[in-house]
């Protein structure tokens, strides 16, 4: 027995069910960055604009007990330890309304911490930071992409013609 066409009306309803379930694909495809990634891309921005240096932004969900993001960098000075420190710290309140939980203020250990709870951010002198070597502690965790923001537009220069 032959199987019969099926009808226009059919047809119709069957290609906007697709549509709809393409269209559900498409947005499940793109995952929602959490506000704790959140807070430490912006972390690592400030800590960027006091001109710290290699920093690493690492995905420690599910794999660390205390923290879901790791925020690594390093400084070259102690003034600069200080200032970064600082830079992170006032930003996340006045930004994004955010005290750390524990803020580390023993300068002479040349590594300081902000713990936000799900945000820890390391600020190191690079002879701490290759002695403790995080990364290769947490070496499980993923690496987030981030890259330093652009100059602000207004601080672009004019190229002459």
């Amino acid at each position: 027995m032959a199987k019969k066409a099926p009808t226009k009306k059919a047809a119709k309803k069957a290609t906007k069910k697709s549509a709809k379930k393409s269209a559900k694909k498409a947005v499940a495809a793109a995952p929602a960055i959490s506000e704790g990634e959140l807070t430490a891309r912006a972390a690592a921005d400030y800590a960027d604009a006091k001109k710290a240096e290699d920093i690493v932004i690492l995905d420690a969900r599910g794999i660390s007990p205390i923290t879901d993001y790791f925020v690594i960098c390093t400084v070259t000075s102690l003034p600069q330890l200080r200032a970064v420190r600082n830079e992170v710290w006032e930003k996340l309140i006045e930004h994004h309304g955010i005290r750390p939980l524990v803020r580390d203020d023993n300068f002479e250990s040349m590594w300081l911490i902000l713990h936000y709870g799900d945000v820890m951010v390391h600020i190191f002198l690079k002879e701490k930071r290759d002695f403790y070597a995080l990364e290769d502690l947490w070496n499980d965790a993923p690496r987030v992409k981030w890259s330093p923001p652009g100059p602000p537009a207004a601080a672009k220069k004019k190229v002459a013609k």
